[in-house]
C-alpha cells in the first residue's frame, strides 16, 4: 500500500532544505526545525534524528507560536545559506540558517550551526526548542545550563554539543532546553550550536559584528565557488542549484561524494526499502566526473579522482573492487537495524551501514574505467595507477561472464544482468581508448576480443525480439530503465533501431508522466524484499531526457520537443528550493533518501545535452 497522507508529526520529505560545511549537513524543515544532523561527519551517528523518529530522534526548532503562521523557505541566490520566513497577522520574521566553511576568519567555528532570527515587521513571540538525541537516540546525555547557553554531553559516545544563546534557556524535562521570547521590529538574536572537541571551551555568544563577518564570509565563499561554473545555457538556475547540492554532498577532507545526506528514508511509505546512502558508490564515478568537468569545477573533479585513485590502489585479492566505500575509503560498512526507531512515518526498518558493499556488482568496473577515461582527457593518469588498473582488468577478463547482483543491488539472487555486461564492455572499450592515446603496454588484443564477444552476446541474449526491447537480464521479458545507458555509453548509436524501440518500450511500460520507473518490481528480477510498489526513479527520468536529446531530430522532428517537455515537467517536480529525493511517487511525493546526488548529477547531464542539441538544431535550420 502506498500512503499519501502523512502523520502530522512528520513533514513531507519535500518540505526540507539542506545546509552544510563540506563535512556534514543538516536538514531544515519549512517549519524551522532541524530534524537531521550528524556530526562531525555526514556518516556520523545523528544528534538530531526526528526525521526517523519524531518522538525519540531529537530536533532543534525555532518557530513562532502563533498557529496562524505561514512559512516560506528559500536560499540566498547562488549560496547554500537558507532563509525561512514566517509571517503572522502581528509580525513577520526571517530565520537564517547556515554552517560556516572553514577559513582563516572562521577557524574557531568548525562544526558549527548558526541560526539567526530577525523581525522585519511588527512583533512576534518566538519559541526555541533544542533537544538532541545522541548516537541515533541510543545514548543518554546530561544537560547543563549557564548564563551563556546550554551544554549537552553524551554519556555514551562522548560527543558534546554547546548552544550559545543570548536568551535565557530552561530545561524542558525531556533532555532538551527551551525558551520563549518576544522580538520587535528590527531586533535580532543569534544562536550558535557547536560540536565541542576535547580541547574546546564553551563558545562565546555571537555579537552582531561577528555574525555579520561570518555570514559575509560564508556568503562570499558560495558565490566565489559558483562563479567558477562555466555553464551559461538554458535551465541555468536548476543546474547551478544542482551543483551547489553536489558540493554540499562532498566530504572535503577526501574529495568523496556521498550518494545522499540521509539513511532509511523509504522508497515506499510504510515499506521496507529503506537504505543508508551516506557512502560513496563507484557507480556514480563517471557521472560525477563528467558533471563536474562539464561545469568547469576542475578542482572538485581532481579531488574526487584522487579519492578514486586511492580505491584503485587498494584493490582486494585478484584485483576486485567493492561497489561502495566510506567517505575516507572505509571498506567495512556493516549493516545494522535500529529497531528502537519507528522510521519515517512508521517505515521500518531503520538501517545504518549497507550490506551491499559485499555484493558482486560487475558494472562498477566499467564505471571506474569510464571515469578514468573522462578524466584522462583533461589531465594525465599516472603510470602507477595504470598498473593497478591492469590488475582490475585482468580480474574482469576472467569474471565478466558471471551472474551478479546488478545496478539495483537486488537481494533475491544473482542474474546475468544486461547492464553489468554493458559496463564490462565499457571497461574494455575505455581501456583500449586510453592505451591508444598514451601508448602504454597492455593486452589490447585480449581486450578487443572481449569487447567484441560482449557486444555480440548482448545483441543475441539481451534482446527480446517479441517485446522489441533489450531486457533487464538475459532471457528476461521485462525492460529496465538502465538499458538507456546503452545509448549514453555509446554502445549503440542514436539511430540504432533496437535502441529506438527499447526507448519506446520504456516510455510505454515504465513511464508515469515524465517520470520513469527503474523496472516493474512485480515482473522483474526478484529484489528479495516484500512489497512491489516504489516511486519513479528520478535519475532514470533524466536519462530518458538525455537519450532523446542525443537522438535529436534524426528519427522524428518531434523528439527534441518531447525531450524539452519532459525536462520541464521533471524540473517542476523538484521541491520548493530545487532539491530532489531518490524517487517521486505517483502522487508527486518525494520518496527515498534526500537530497540524492545521483538525481542531481543526471539532471546536469540532461540539461547540458538537451541545451547542446537545441543549439545544434537551430544552427542546422539557419
Amino acid at each position: 500500500m502506498q500512503y499519501t497522507l502523512l502523520p502530522q508529526k512528520y513533514l513531507p520529505i519535500r518540505d526540507y532544505a539542506v545546509i552544510g560545511d563540506l563535512h556534514t549537513v543538516a536538514l531544515v524543515g519549512k517549519n524551522g526545525s532541524i530534524d537531521w544532523y550528524c556530526v562531525p561527519r555526514i556518516d556520523s551517528p545523528s544528534v538530531f534524528g526526528a526525521l526517523l523518529d519524531a518522538g525519540k530522534g531529537g530536533s532543534f526548532r525555532i518557530y513562532t507560536t502563533d498557529v496562524r503562521s505561514e512559512y516560506q523557505q528559500l536560499y540566498y541566490p547562488s549560496t547554500n545559506i537558507l532563509l525561512t520566513r514566517f509571517a503572522t497577522p502581528d509580525g513577520y520574521a526571517e530565520l537564517t540558517d547556515f554552517m560556516p566553511l572553514k577559513t582563516r576568519a572562521t577557524d574557531k567555528l568548525e562544526h558549527t550551526l548558526i541560526r539567526s532570527v530577525n523581525v522585519i515587521h511588527g512583533s512576534l513571540e518566538i519559541t526555541l526548542t533544542c533537544r538532541p538525541a545522541f548516537n541515533y537516540a541510543r545514548d543518554p546525555h546530561e544537560v547543563t545550563i549557564s548564563d551563556g547557553g546550554a551544554q549537552f554531553r553524551s554519556v555514551g559516545c562522548g560527543c558534546t554539543l554547546a548552544l550559545a544563546s543570548p536568551v535565557a534557556l530552561h530545561e524542558d524535562g525531556q533532555g532538551g532546553v527551551t525558551a520563549t521570547f518576544t522580538l520587535h521590529k528590527g531586533e535580532t538574536v543569534h544562536f550558535l550550536l557547536k560540536s565541542l572537541g576535547k580541547q574546546d571551551t564553551f563558545p562565546a555568544q555571537l555579537s552582531d559584528g561577528l555574525y555579520q563577518a561570518v555570514f559575509l564570509s560564508t556568503f562570499r565563499y558560495w558565490h566565489d565557488w559558483l562563479d567558477q561554473c562555466t555553464y551559461q545555457g538554458r535551465w541555468r538556475e536548476m543546474v547551478h542549484r544542482s551543483a551547489l547540492v553536489l558540493k554540499l554532498l562532498t566530504y572535503a577532507p577526501t574529495g568523496a561524494l556521498v550518494a545522499a545526506a540521509t539513511t532509511s528514508l523509504p522508497e515506499t511509505l510504510g515499506g521496507t526499502r529503506n537504505w543508508d546512502y551516506r557512502f560513496t558508490w563507484l557507480r556514480d564515478a563517471a557521472f560525477t566526473l563528467h558533471s563536474l568537468l562539464s561545469l568547469g569545477f576542475t578542482q572538485e573533479a581532481r579531488a574526487f579522482m584522487d579519492w578514486l585513485n586511492a580505491r584503485c590502489h587498494e584493490l582486494k585479492a585478484g584485483g576486485t573492487l567493492q561497489p561502495m566505500y566510506g567517505v575516507a575509503g572505509e571498506q567495512v560498512l556493516t549493516e545494522l537495524r535500529l529497531d528502537h526507531l519507528e522510521g519515517y512515518c512508521g517505515s521500518q526498518p531503520v538501517r545504518i551501514g549497507n550490506g551491499a558493499y559485499t555484493q558482486k556488482q560487475l558494472d562498477v568496473y566499467g564505471e571506474v574505467m569510464d571515469a578514468i577515461y573522462i578524466y584522462h582527457q583533461n589531465d594525465a593518469v599516472s603510470y602507477d595507477l595504470w598498473q593497478h588498473l591492469l590488475r582490475l582488468l585482468a580480474w574482469l577478463n576472467d569474471h565478466w561472464d558471471e551472474p551478479d547482483e546488478g545496478i539495483w543491488e537486488v537481494r533475491g539472487g544473482q542474474q546475468n544482468f544486461l547492464h553489468s555486461r554493458l559496463m564490462s564492455w565499457v571497461a574494455f572499450d575505455r581501456a583500449i581508448r586510453i592505451v591508444r592515446d598514451w601508448g602504454w603496454p597492455a593486452p589490447t588484443a585480449t581486450w578487443e576480443q572481449n569487447r567484441t564477444t560482449i557486444y555480440e552476446q548482448i545483441m543475441a541474449k539481451g534482446w527480446n525480439a517479441q517485446k522489441k526491447c533489450f531486457t533487464q537480464y538475459y532471457g528476461g521479458h521485462e525492460v529496465d530503465a538502465s538499458a538507456l545507458l546503452l545509448l549514453l555509453t555509446k554502445f549503440v548509436g542514436p539511430s540504432e533501431p533496437r535502441m529506438l524501440t527499447t526507448i519506446e518500450r520504456i516510455k510505454q511500460d515504465l513511464s508515469i508522466g515524465a517520470s520513469v520507473l527503474r523496472y516493474n518490481p512485480k515482473n522483474a528480477a526478484d529484489d528479495g524484499l516484500e512489497g512491489s510498489v516504489e516511486g519513479a526513479f528520478s535519475a532514470c527520468s533524466f536519462w530518458l531526457v538525455e537519450c532523446l536529446a542525443r537522438i535529436g531530430q534524426r528519427v522524428d522532428p518531434r523528439t527534441l520537443l518531447d525531450a524539452r517537455i519532459r525536462l520541464e515537467n521533471l524540473l517542476s517536480l523538484s521541491n520548493h528550493v530545487g532539491l530532489y529525493a531518490e524517487e517521486i511517487s505517483t502522487m508527486g511525493q518525494a520518496l527515498g533518501n534526500f537530497p540524492q546526488a545521483f538525481t542531481h548529477l543526471t539532471l546536469i547531464s540532461a540539461c547540458l545535452a538537451l541545451n547542446q542539441a537545441i543549439d545544434e538544431d537551430r544552427r542546422h535550420k539557419r
